[in-house]
């Protein structure tokens, strides 16, 4: 049993977690082997987040003024938090894929920079592509604009200078 001064010490531990990772993920563990935790923590550090187990009560003191109340607030069961203060895209689909291979491993909800999302929305995140492919398109985009615009301004010179040469081929245009 762990003593007062523990116990402020996990609180505040806590809420610093929660005000440095504004991509949070809810999920219940409940039913899993030490294996399959190992693995789980594995793939989450491997996703750039962190894992940790929580008391409900606790979680629901830790977010008490913070957008993370919502979710944190009225848990039931068993709960971990999976977090992370960098992508939030790759920390879904490591959780997701993990899910998929452990049906003991749910989701109960996620907060995403602040925002509130629920386990659709969480799929959704998952399934979205990597950071750098959506770069890569938005760059395409962008340079593909700029290149028919180019083409389009060039195009016409070249359509003048083709009407002038034929016009003083066929010397219909006298000097």
């Amino acid at each position: 049993m762990k003593n007062k001064d523990d116990k402020k010490k996990d609180l505040e531990q806590l809420k610093k977690t929660l005000a440095e990772n504004k991509n949070i993920f809810v999920t219940n563990y409940e039913k899993m082997t030490v294996k399959q935790d190992f693995e789980l923590r594995k793939t989450i550090r491997a996703a750039g987040g962190n894992y940790s187990v929580v008391k409900n009560n606790l979680a629901d003191k830790a977010s008490e003024g913070s957008s993370a109340h919502e979710v944190l607030g009225a848990l039931k069961g068993m709960t971990s938090l999976a977090y992370t203060a960098k992508d939030p895209v790759a920390l879904a689909k490591a959780l997701q894929q993990y899910a998929k291979t452990n049906s003991q491993f749910t989701f109960k909800a996620g907060i995403v920079e602040g925002r509130v999302i629920d386990i659709k929305a969480i799929s959704d995140l998952a399934n979205m592509p990597p950071k750098e492919e959506i770069y890569a398109k938005l760059l395409y985009l962008i340079n593909a604009t700029s290149t028919r615009l180019v083409t389009s301004i060039n195009g016409v010179g070249r359509n003048l200078a083709i009407v002038l040469d034929q016009g003083t081929k066929e010397n219909k245009f006298k000097q």
